[in-house]
């Protein structure tokens, strides 16, 4: 439970780095982010018979980093959506 959780955290890291601009994300949205990235990467991989999602495969990581940045890019646009429509109001 304990490497999932810094699996996230590292990956989580790593979409932020890899994603253009500042993001406006703290450090539990990012773990979340990273952990959901994680699982779309491991479930990918374990689908795709290169590995399980419990087991750290270089496939499943470079998916779960990529999964993680387009999750990280939708929240990003969430929430300067989320601004946008109350500073309108």
């Amino acid at each position: 439970m304990i490497g999932f959780i810094i699996a996230g955290l590292v990956i989580g890291a790593l979409a932020r780095l890899f994603t253009p601009g500042k993001q406006k994300l703290g450090l539990l949205a990012t773990l979340l982010l990273g952990l959901a990235g994680s699982v779309i990467g491991g479930t990918i991989a374990g689908i795709l018979g290169t590995g399980s999602i419990f087991e750290l495969n270089v496939f499943g990581f470079i998916i779960a980093v990529i999964s993680s940045v387009l999750l990280v890019g939708t929240a990003e646009s969430l929430s300067a959506r989320r601004k946008n429509s109350s500073i309108s109001r």
